[in-house]
This record gives structure tokens, sequence and C-alpha cells, in this order.
């Protein structure tokens, strides 16, 4: 294993010698940083570099030298790493990790894919939407406080105030949701935001329970299993609707005198959607959305505590690398459907649980630099880990443990644990969006409404951060440490 270990290291020395030569031997070199693919190498003259000669080393794969006294080469995953190791032995200096660079690395090697396109699509509609999903999600969260606090809060003036302006803010979002992701979509598929907001505005208006009466479709027992109802469909019927209105409408574009299209394009385009919209896409989509949040509730919310706990574990522990593959999008639509029908999103605090287990798997990594001398990785995580605690994970990502690789995998199977605890305890979001510490607030709904769910998912942020620390210590060797 050792002369394996020696054969290896050779193999890399040779490569690096060899860029190192044809980038103008290693005098004219300043620093050698890697990334998830790649050596970025930085000269002192630009016109030492022989390019045509390092594109023929055994070993490179490409070059990028696009601009001066600065070249990039590309080796692949896995070997980026060990050639810059090889290079911070020789004593070559290394600039700071850039996590953004290694973000857009990782996502340049991302193929596209129908499903990752037709996920992503869902995912460019409601981003816009997050800063007022957060407003009204974290409004109600602290509603809900206020009133389990202080039991007696509708008789004190001021909170009454509170909780209204609380209430109104939560309100203004959600009543509107399907008129904000139908202006959305319009805008997403190139067709006139106003008219998408309309067409989802309609999907929630009362008249369509007028319509769904006059046509014996309507559930006077149990209206809200009518097969056609105000918000039949939600967000799924909204996105899908306007897509098809986008497309209507740009054909009688095409069709009709350009004298006439300001008056009567929106006109035609709304009346010849509508009928279709209302009495075949919302009751389709009705059922679509009604089975998704059935088996989400079923398995987040079910009465076998294990089954929620298994749950929560692969959540959590999976969560990083589907978005790391950029598959992360399609949650966002489950999260819309699931805060339209029932008012909180079950699935949203075990996946916030992965965040915290790149924080203890971090901190691991942190006390074992200091340990080697590596001090340029302490500085990297020194600057991103109290983003990291406050939920903003991405530097942490990229900068740290997905570059090193086994910490990433470390990190995830940590916070499995705190997934497999809050799914357990059934906490419950109001939103989603924030995370970690600033999280908190949102954490508020489920079966244990207000202080208990809200404690169940601080509980769980420990859990994860100490379960990643002690595996990626266990796991985690000096040597890597200290050649990251």
């Amino acid at each position: 294993m050792e002369k394996m270990e020696k054969m290896d290291k050779m193999n890399y020395e040779d490569l690096v010698n060899k860029i190192l030569q044809y980038a103008g031997t290693r005098e004219n070199v300043t620093s050698v940083t890697n990334c998830m693919t790649r050596l970025r190498i930085k000269v002192k003259d630009d016109k030492a570099i022989d390019t045509e000669a390092l594109k023929s080393v055994e070993g490179v794969l490409g070059i990028v030298h696009d601009r001066e006294n600065y070249i990039e080469v590309v080796v692949g995953p896995g070997k980026s790493s060990k050639c810059g190791a090889v290079c911070r032995q020789m004593g070559i200096p290394s600039a700071d990790l850039d996590w953004q660079e290694n973000k857009a690395a990782v996502k340049a090697m991302q193929r596209d894919n129908p499903v990752r396109s037709a996920l992503k699509i869902f995912g460019e509609i409601f981003v816009p939407l997050i800063p007022g999903v957060i407003a009204a999600g974290l409004c109600a969260g602290v509603s809900i406080l206020i009133q389990q606090l202080y039991p007696a809060w509708s008789e004190h003036p001021c909170l009454n105030v509170l909780c209204t302006l609380l209430g109104l803010v939560n309100t203004s979002f959600m009543t509107y949701l399907t008129a904000w992701t139908g202006y959305r979509a319009a805008e997403r598929f190139g067709g006139t935001p106003v008219l998408g907001g309309m067409l989802g505005m309609i999907t929630g208006l009362d008249g369509i329970n007028i319509i769904s009466q006059a046509v014996g479709w309507w559930n006077e027992q149990s209206p809200l299993e009518a097969t056609l109802r105000s918000g039949r469909g939600g967000v799924l019927a909204v996105v899908f609707g306007v897509l098809i209105m986008v497309r209507v409408e740009k054909w009688i574009r095409q069709h009709i005198p350009e004298a006439l299209d300001v008056v009567f394009t929106p006109v035609l385009t709304l009346l010849i959607c509508l009928i279709p919209y209302i009495f075949m896409i919302m009751p389709l989509f009705g059922l679509i959305s009604s089975g998704i949040c059935a088996v989400v509730q079923d398995v987040c919310m079910s009465p076998n505590l294990w089954l929620r706990a298994l749950t929560g574990y692969v959540s959590a522990a999976l969560f990083l690398p589907m978005v790391s593959m950029g598959m992360h999008h399609g949650l966002v639509a489950l999260y819309s459907v699931q805060l339209e029908q029932m008012g909180y999103i079950t699935l949203y605090p075990a996946l916030c649980m992965a965040g915290a287990g790149q924080v203890g798997a971090v901190l691991a990594i942190y006390f074992k630099a200091g340990k080697v001398k590596n001090e340029r990785l302490r500085k990297v995580i020194g600057g991103a880990l109290p983003a990291g605690i406050l939920g903003v994970g991405e530097p942490l990502i990229y900068g740290v443990t997905l570059p090193m690789g086994r910490p990433f995998i470390t990190a995830g199977i940590g916070a499995g644990f705190g997934g497999a605890f809050v799914m357990a305890m059934q906490s419950a979001a109001t939103t989603w969006g924030p995370s970690g510490l600033l999280g908190v607030f949102t954490m508020t709904a489920g079966p244990h409404a207000g202080v208990m769910s809200v404690l169940y998912y601080l509980i769980g942020l420990l859990i994860s951060y100490v379960m990643a620390f002690l595996i990626t210590n266990l796991v985690i060797t000096e040597k890597e440490v200290l050649s990251a």
C-alpha cells in the first residue's frame, strides 16, 4: 500500500513539474490555487507560458489562458486537489480558496437533461418570490409565538395591533400566492406578466365556486373535496395554465393586425384559455396536488415514529448532494403546494439540518488544521463559519467540504441524525428560505406549533453539529487536512 502511495505521489509530482516547466519554470510562478477541476496559476511573465506545450502534457485535459499573467490548467476532479497539495509541499504560495469560483466550477460540470431543466424552471419562477415567502412566514411564526406565550394577547391593545399587523403581512402574500405565481410564470415563459397574474388570481376567486355549483361539480358536504373549487390545483395548475396561455398569446400576436393587437390580444387570450383552464387544468392538477400532499403528509407526519425518523435522516443526508446536482429546484414546487394547502411545510426543517452538518464537519477540520498548522485553511473556515451558523452554507460547502471531498459526505451523514430528530418530533415550518439560526422563528408550525416546535428545531441543529463533528473528526485524517 505504501509503495502504491509513493508511486501515486511521484506521478503527481511529475505532472506538476511538467506544468510548472511550461508555465515558465518554478521561478516564474507566484501562486497556485486548485478548485474542483483546475490549477489556477499566477505568473510574473505571461510571455514565458508555453500554452501549446501545456496542452500536450499527459494528464492535462485543457487550458484556459484568457487573461495576462494567469492561466488555468484543467486536470480533472480529484487530481486538482492532489496537484495543489504537491505545489504547497514545494513551497509555492496558494491564494485563498474562492468558494464562488468552486461553485461555478461544480455547476459547469452539470449537464442539463429534461428533468433538471423542468425542475429549474420551477426554481426560476419561485426564487424571485422568496422575499415575500420569508416575510409572510416570519410574521406568521412570530405571531404564533406571541399568541402562545401571551394567551391574553387580544386583550392587550399593543399586542393585538402587532398580531393583526403580522397577520396582514402573512395574508397579503398567502391569499394571492397564485396571482404572484402566475405573474412570475408569464415573465419566465415570455408572455405578458399581468395576464399571468390575472389567470392566477382568478384561480382563487369565489366565482370558481359558483361555476362549480352551476355545472354540478360542487360538494356541499365537503367543499374541499369538490371536483372544482376556488384554489383547486393551486400553483401547479397556474404554472401549467400560464405556459399554455403564453403560447396562445404568442400565436394570436402573430396573426392579428398590429392596430388591433393591444385591444384584442389580451381579451382573446384570456377568453380562449379560461374555459380549458377552469374545467380541465384546475381539476386535473387539483388531483395531482392533493396526491402529492397526501403522500408527503403520510410519510412526514406518519403515526409511525421510526418511519418519520428514517424519512428525516435520508432527507437531510441527501439534500446537499441534490443541491450540488441541481435537483433541489423541484422542492420549491412541493413547498408551495404544502404551504398553500396545509399552511405549513413538513419537509423543510429536516432539510435545514444539512447546513448544520456542514458547520459541524468544518469545525472538526478547523481544529485539525490548527494541529497541522494549515493556517490558510483555518483562515478560510474562520471567514465562512459565522455565515454557516446563521444558515448561509455556500462558502463552507464550496470553499471547504466539497473541494476536500470526504468531509462533504461526513457532513451529510452527521446531518441525518438531526433530520431524523426534527422529523420524528414533527417540527414544521411556516415558510422556506431561512435556515440555521435565522430559521428559528419560522419553525413554529405542525402538531406542536409554537415554542415546542422551535425547541425541537434547535435540538436538531445541536445534534447535527455534534454528530457531523464527531464523524468527520473520526474519518478525516490530519494528512488530508494538511494537503487541503
